[in-house]
């Protein structure tokens, strides 16, 4: 199998390292050459646009940060679908609009190419120890195609419905963790303040009812260096699906106005438990 591995970034790079280990037959695009070369290092091919990559690829994975980059990958000059082959299958891992996902699969139609969802969970740690997630939306017969290329980075695969559902669970996904970090930020603030250390408060957590895999391990995430922007814009994309779909959501609003504060006191809780 061939597969085309587009967008190097933090979460990207692992994935893409991953094909590589695993055998696959493995071309790799970046507009920056650090992370392609990278990668040339263990033994991918390495492309000199998106479009060269798409060709004679069964599979092309595009993980990218937004919708903006999404599309310019996918339609812009020297494009993916340009390239592709009848028959391709284009699997988004990018957090993005569900619209989006919905509009380039259209678009890619005529051509025969052929877009699912597959958004994962697990950032650039769980990527490291192949311990990923994936939500994909896609049709089974699709989705059974890359099952070994998702496999080659975790074995948490499910199958969400049609495209675009996916993205869907992504972010009730991203929603619900963002709530929990909230809860957690205050809880172990109030803790810390009050004279209890943090692997107390964790073990607390962790034995009692308000358990979460956020709250259990907060002072050990790694959130990463690019947390601030990326949770804001998926708790923005969030609260603009929940007010297309006719309700409000007003922990995630919050969270999301609160989400440098939070992740602040997550590296000063964790510089407190490493000490």
């Amino acid at each position: 199998m061939k597969v085309g591995f587009v967008g190097l970034g933090i979460q990207g790079k692992g994935l893409a390292k991953n094909l590589v280990e695993a055998g696959f037959d493995a071309t790799v695009y970046d507009p920056r050459p650090e992370p392609c070369e990278e990668l040339a290092k263990m033994g991918a091919k390495v492309a000199r646009s998106n479009a060269e990559l798409a060709k004679d690829k069964n599979v092309i994975q595009i993980c990218v940060l937004d919708d903006a980059q999404l599309e310019a990958v996918c339609l812009g000059k020297d494009g993916v679908f340009d390239a592709a082959s009848e028959g391709t299958i284009v699997a988004i891992h990018s957090t993005v609009r569900p619209k989006t996902i919905l509009s380039l699969r259209e678009k890619a139609k005529p051509k025969g190419v052929i877009v699912i969802d597959a958004p994962v969970s697990g950032g650039a740690a769980g990527a490291a120890g192949k311990r990923m997630s994936y939500m994909v939306g896609a049709d089974k017969t699709h989705l059974e195609i890359c099952r070994p290329v998702f496999e080659a980075s975790g074995k948490n695969i499910t199958h969400t419905g049609d495209v675009g559902s996916g993205i869907r669970a992504k972010l009730a996904h991203q929603l619900i963790i963002s709530v929990n970090m909230l809860a957690a930020y205050e809880g172990m603030k109030l803790g810390v303040a009050a004279g209890l250390s943090t692997d107390i408060l964790e073990k607390v957590v962790r034995e009692g009812v308000a358990q979460s895999f956020v709250a259990n391990q907060w002072s050990k995430l790694a959130l990463g260096p690019f947390a601030p922007a990326v949770f804001y814009k998926d708790l923005q994309l969030c609260i603009e699906l929940a007010h297309e779909l006719g309700f409000g959501v007003p922990g995630a609003a919050l969270a999301q106005q609160m989400i440098d504060i939070i992740l602040e006191d997550h590296r000063v809780i964790k510089e407190i438990a490493n000490d």
